[in-house]
């Protein structure tokens, strides 16, 4: 078994067992980025199917767990992320972000978030906004779709291709204005300027008027865990503004992913 709760060491009268296999499962669950069934969880951890379906389903109707309708897989859930704050503050990426967000915006006087993904749709976890009459319609817990956000393609750039047709499968691609991408080819052949430039552009797809900028954060793994957005109107980011902006948000979602443990990888000289 890999490291964590040895559960199989558990008797199961032993009072803290429950406890120990529900924080086991977290574990399992928090290290797959494919997800886990109640079938692949009892027998990773050798606990009893009845017994993982209960902790299970105790789990997500806490929102510590979320399961896939389709699939029947259970992914972590936001709840985590309020947990982190505290004790853990230091392992949390909104903690780590929010004063590198402040700077950036800051910097820009652009409206700074950060967005995760949550099944099948980007979340904002965090948000920093400048002063000044010109307001982004967002708030934290705002739910994005990814097809459409310059954040969402951010994150769905580094996931498995059958994951990303999940989720097109699971919510479609609603034509939000008349530039949003609607076919998945058009997407995945967008997707990988992503990959290669390091960014992603909402230009006015999810909303007339406004661009978005967005750059990937990962963690010490080499996992995508979330993405650093910057939203503005066309006028404030426009093609005379976007080379400044582009270059202290990647600069900016470096620094996260630093914070993180990322270390990118060395190229060979010539590569």
């Amino acid at each position: 078994m890999s490291a964590g709760i040895a559960v199989s060491k558990l008797s199961p009268d032993s009072p803290s067992a429950a406890v120990e296999r529900a924080l086991a499962m977290l574990e399992a669950v928090a290290h797959t980025s494919e997800g886990l069934s109640n079938a692949e969880i009892s027998r990773k951890l050798q606990i009893p199917k009845s017994s993982a379906s209960y902790i299970l389903r105790t789990l997500e109707s806490h929102g510590y767990l979320t399961r896939d309708a389709e699939s029947a897989k259970y992914r972590v859930g936001l709840k985590i992320l309020s947990l982190s704050r505290g004790a853990l503050g230091g392992l949390d990426i909104r903690a780590i972000a929010l004063p590198v967000m402040r700077r950036l915006m800051q910097h820009t006087s652009l409206t700074c978030h950060l967005a995760v993904l949550d099944g099948a749709e980007a979340v904002y976890v965090e948000k920093v906004e400048p002063e000044g009459f010109i307001r982004m319609d967002t708030w934290v817990g705002r739910r994005m779709r990814v097809h459409a956000t310059s954040v969402g393609k951010a994150i769905v750039a580094h996931i498995p291709q059958a994951e990303l047709e999940q989720i097109i499968k699971k919510v479609g691609m609603e034509r939000r204005t008349p530039k949003t991408v609607t076919s998945l080819p058009r997407l995945l052949k967008e997707l990988e300027k992503v990959r290669a430039q390091g960014y992603a552009v909402d230009d006015e797809e999810n909303n007339l008027g406004a661009r978005c900028v967005a750059a990937p954060i990962f963690d010490e793994r080499g996992a995508i865990v979330a993405s650093l957005g910057l939203s503005g109107t066309a006028q404030q980011v426009s093609p005379q503004t976007m080379p400044r902006i582009l270059e202290a948000l990647k600069d900016a979602a470096r620094h996260i992913s630093m914070g993180m443990g990322y270390r990118a990888p060395h190229r060979r000289a010539g590569a």
